[in-house]
């Protein structure tokens, strides 16, 4: 399911492999194999695209189909 969507939300946002790869600090080919599912994406990486597309781990990886990111919280004093 999350392969399907870290493809839907790069051409939602009409970004290529290769945006994101550099975004992620990672080859174009790396990239690929995570979208196609050849290869498991990294948690810290997933976080990464999470905020950057502004929405939650949870959507990503289809655990939710709401899209909205949660609210972040508050530091503590």
């Amino acid at each position: 399911m999350y392969l399907k969507r870290l493809k839907d939300l790069r051409e939602d946002n009409d970004l290529t492999q290769e945006k994101i790869a550099e975004l992620l600090n990672i080859t174009r080919p790396q990239y690929s194999l995570y979208e196609t599912g050849k290869r498991d994406i990294p948690v810290d990486l997933l976080r990464v695209l999470a905020k950057f597309y502004s929405t939650s781990l949870d959507y990503i990886v289809g655990d939710t189909d709401i899209s909205e990111r949660y609210p972040e919280k508050k530091k503590k004093k």
